[in-house]
């Protein structure tokens, strides 16, 4: 064969393999987006969680400067109730500032609760924090504005005021995480989900853990643990962390394990991340209006 007929025959070949890896490089490789933040009502998101009740809800909120209420939107963004809230009667807006949102279980046996922590503290000089809990409500998944009355928890820590911005429930051990935000090392604590409305609580801290990297990227901004217990999700501004929860292991326990770094898109001012409810993937998204929200495979699936 002449060598123009091989070239011939080359060419065409080579353009086709680099054709097939820019598409793989385009359509499989890059992370998808699952929507895009639909309201400007929701211009500071924090947190997202997945509802256990509704079908293909998820619930997000905005942090400071917003007043006391959050929200429920499909995984494409859409905004589909707005729920508002009484909160502390001594703050002008009624919360302070909320940093997250979770779901799980709670005091009355086979029901679902929504908890938003009201948790950050930029100048760690509050006396305490706030973790609101709402029983999930199946109107929440329709188009509405409607109010819940939360039960309200108090919560000090034991060495002293922290800013915070992830809180998760382990549903495994019925208990509440706060993960806090700065410095070099970053403090895991933990209190009973069983409370009393009002209480006043010292939370428990349980480990310390440090992750590399250069303030303020390395900071640690949102967190979730999958509905059955057994997966952990840390996230910074620049990295998002993961653990799988080995039998009969404390997740605090865990989280002091070797993390694993899962591929990440980095975000303008990435807060919030959450569980799928079958824990096969999970979303992340940011503040800002019209805020992207992302969708990742899990390593679990």
């Amino acid at each position: 064969m002449s060598r123009r007929k091989k070239l011939q025959i080359l060419i065409p070949f080579v353009m086709l393999l680099f054709l097939g890896a820019y598409a793989k490089h385009r359509l499989l490789d890059k992370k998808p987006i699952s929507g895009t933040l639909s309201s400007k009502l929701m211009d500071e998101t924090s947190g997202i969680a997945a509802s256990s009740i509704n079908p293909d809800v998820y619930y997000v909120h905005n942090d400071s400067g917003d007043t006391s209420r959050f929200f429920s939107i499909s995984p494409e963004g859409k905004l589909k109730a707005t729920i508002y809230f009484t909160g502390d009667k001594k703050v002008w807006l009624g919360v302070t500032d909320c940093e997250d949102i979770a779901v799980g279980p709670g005091p009355r046996k086979g029901k679902s609760y929504v908890y938003l922590g009201d948790i950050g503290d930029n100048k760690a000089e509050r006396k305490c924090v706030t973790v609101y809990r709402f029983l999930e409500n199946t109107l929440w998944a329709r188009d509405t504005t409607t109010y819940a009355v939360p039960a309200a928890i108090n919560l000090k820590y034991p060495d002293g005021a922290k800013d915070a911005e992830t809180l998760m429930v382990d549903p495994v051990e019925k208990l509440l995480y706060i993960v806090t935000k700065r410095s070099d090392t970053v403090g895991v604590y933990t209190a009973p989900l069983d409370y009393k409305a009002n209480d006043t609580l010292t939370l428990t801290k349980r480990t310390k853990l440090f992750f590399p990297g250069f303030k303020p990227f390395k900071w640690i901004t949102a967190g979730d643990i999958s509905k059955d217990g057994q997966q952990i999700l840390l996230k910074s501004y620049e990295k998002v962390y993961y653990w799988q929860r080995q039998p009969n292991e404390h997740i605090w326990d865990a989280m002091a394990r070797k993390t694993r770094e899962l591929p990440y898109t980095v975000e303008k001012q990435g807060e919030a991340i959450g569980f799928t409810p079958d824990g096969k993937g999970y979303y992340t998204t940011s503040e800002g209006v019209f805020s992207p929200i992302y969708y990742y495979d899990s390593p679990k699936k």
